[in-house]
């Protein structure tokens, strides 16, 4: 197999809304960025159905049809797409090194680090069944079609008491499913939670499977069994929302890289990593927010502090010339 080797002003790994949002800033500024798509090109968006919360479209649009006018948009201003896995990264020195699973290298002389997070699942077949219909990770994204509706969200951490508590702006009856007696969300959460009329609890149940039914097919409830005692129950809902948290795709970077609770760290307000010349952006470094519109917005960050990045050393190696 013959090893092909890369190079570019500035590459990019993972190809979801900030990825592509990076590339296409990188590119209109003449930098010729190379994005490495990584294992799930598209990113999150490409296995969610219904948007209607991107900026721009007035009626309902379909995920992958999103991020494949994205990648379009990148490609027309002058960005190269790479279909490859990256199994091997190299950060000890500039320009920063990638090897593909491909056995291609990839030498950036800057690096944007997009390679996004992933909802935890509870890993039911009826879960991966049911998602998209009825059964979501992301309240914020979904809730919305909701409205007026029975749900149940299922966690005890801040994201589970969170997506619980904003549910309730659609919802009248929100119930949160616990597999223990005891929260582990911050306490003034808990507070909210337990002071809010639409929020009931259920303490030591866990999900044996979600139930579906109706025309067309959908959620009409989950089935519960008791963490102490063993009983089995069941509760009907038209919703379910899975909050146990998120797992960044950091696997490559975490000797590299200082990370925050898994998220690559970054310095408040900016891309910049500890790193000078690398930058993070998108869900990998974004703890909070994790929505398609502030991954676009961190992409377009990332590209700029690159950008400067790139003309202060290029201004130095000029002066270090000339001196």
């Amino acid at each position: 197999m013959t090893m092909t080797i890369h190079k570019t002003r500035m590459l990019i790994l993972g190809s979801g809304p900030a990825g592509l949002s990076a590339a296409i800033y990188g590119a209109r500024a003449g930098l010729k960025p190379i994005v490495v798509q990584g294992i799930q090109p598209g990113g999150q968006l490409m296995t969610t159905t219904d948007v209607e919360n991107y900026p721009g479209f007035a009626d309902v649009i379909q995920g992958p049809w999103l991020m494949e006018q994205m990648q379009k948009q990148a490609e027309h201003v002058g960005t190269t797409m790479m279909y490859d896995i990256v199994t091997g990264v190299d950060l000890s020195r500039r320009p920063f090194r990638l090897t593909g699973d491909s056995g291609d290298v990839y030498e950036g002389e800057t690096l944007v680090i997009a390679t996004g997070a992933q909802a935890k699942w509870l890993g039911l077949d009826s879960e991966r069944h049911l998602a998209g219909k009825g059964v979501s990770a992301c309240a914020t994204c979904d809730g919305f079609f909701y409205r007026g509706k029975k749900v149940v969200v299922i966690g005890g951490g801040n994201t589970a008491v969170e997506e619980a508590l904003y549910l309730t702006n659609h919802s009248p009856d929100v119930t949160l499913i616990h597999r223990r007696d005891s929260l582990r969300a911050e306490k003034i959460l808990q507070e909210r939670l337990f002071a809010n009329e639409r929020i009931s609890v259920l303490w030591n149940k866990q999900v044996e499977r979600f139930v579906s039914g109706g025309e067309p097919e959908g959620l009409v409830g989950v089935d519960l069994k008791d963490t102490v005692t063993g009983a089995h129950s069941h509760i009907g809902c038209d919703g379910a929302f899975v909050a146990i948290g998120h797992s960044p795709s950091t696997e490559l970077f975490g000797q590299a890289l200082e990370l925050d609770d898994g998220y690559i760290r970054v310095e408040p307000g900016t891309s910049r990593t500890a790193i000078p010349g690398v930058f993070a952006c998108g869900d990998v470094m974004d703890k909070h927010y994790r929505q398609a519109v502030t991954a676009a917005g961190t992409g377009c960050m990332a590209a700029l502090d690159a950008e400067r990045f790139l003309a202060e050393a290029d201004f130095a190696a000029q002066r270090a010339v000339a001196a």
